[in-house]
């Protein structure tokens, strides 16, 4: 009840000028459709050869079934060219997901021979192995991995010392002069990173020697952060 009187207040409180606007673009929006629907009546009697009209306005008739008929053609051509634009999307999607797994299967196909390297040393009996063959089974699994992510265009940046610092490749974990060492170049290699093709997976863990105007305490680190 209260709805209702507050739309019947609503419309009481219209002003004149709103109403005649909003009359005039419904009479304005009557008359449009009524007009497309004439134009398409015409087309449509145009294309069947239906179209009453006197002889002076055969070629402009003519025209206009040349007209549509041609839009017709571009308007099939479109609907072809979007539903062959959806199709190779789906094929590319489909291909980038067969892609992504066969990728992956790559992976695991090459880790597989490393696990079946750890469960046969997991099998040996502890009394039996001595210290120096558990390590050289660890280097063996370690030249096993590094061989297969070579394959896969991976390869190691393992600075030495004394090399330049390159910050491209390197990451200095610190300050440390060391004698013999020229500033700026590499003190101590704190592990090493890693590269697949050209671009930097992760940088090499370093040390540099700090120039001359840094001061360092007697540890050799920069008193610096």
């Amino acid at each position: 009840m209260n709805e209702t009187h507050e739309h019947i207040e609503d419309t009481q409180n219209e002003s004149p000028e709103s109403v005649e606007q909003t009359e005039a673009e419904q009479q304005a929006q009557q008359e449009a459709e009524e007009h497309a629907a004439r134009m398409e009546s015409i087309r449509q009697l145009a294309v069947a050869g239906e179209l009453e009209t006197s002889d002076e306005n055969e070629e402009i008739v003519e025209a206009l079934v040349d007209t549509i008929r041609a839009r017709d053609e571009l308007s099939d051509k479109l609907l072809r060219m979007a539903a062959d634009h959806q199709n190779f999307q789906r094929r590319a999607s489909g291909n980038e997901r067969e892609a992504r797994t066969s990728a992956t299967q790559g992976v695991v196909q090459s880790l597989i021979p490393l696990l079946d390297t750890f469960e046969m040393a997991l099998m040996q009996d502890p009394e039996k192995v001595s210290s120096q063959m558990v390590i050289d089974g660890v280097k063996m699994i370690r030249d096993e991995f590094m061989r297969m992510l070579s394959g896969y265009g991976v390869s190691p940046i393992n600075p030495s010392v004394g090399d330049e610092f390159n910050p491209a490749e390197h990451a200095a974990m610190m300050q440390q002069a060391v004698e013999g060492i020229e500033p700026g170049h590499i003190s101590m290699n704190m592990g090493i990173g890693f590269k697949l093709g050209e671009r930097v997976v992760r940088p090499a863990k370093v040390a540099v020697v700090p120039q001359p105007d840094e001061s360092t305490d007697e540890s050799g680190e920069s008193e610096e952060g």
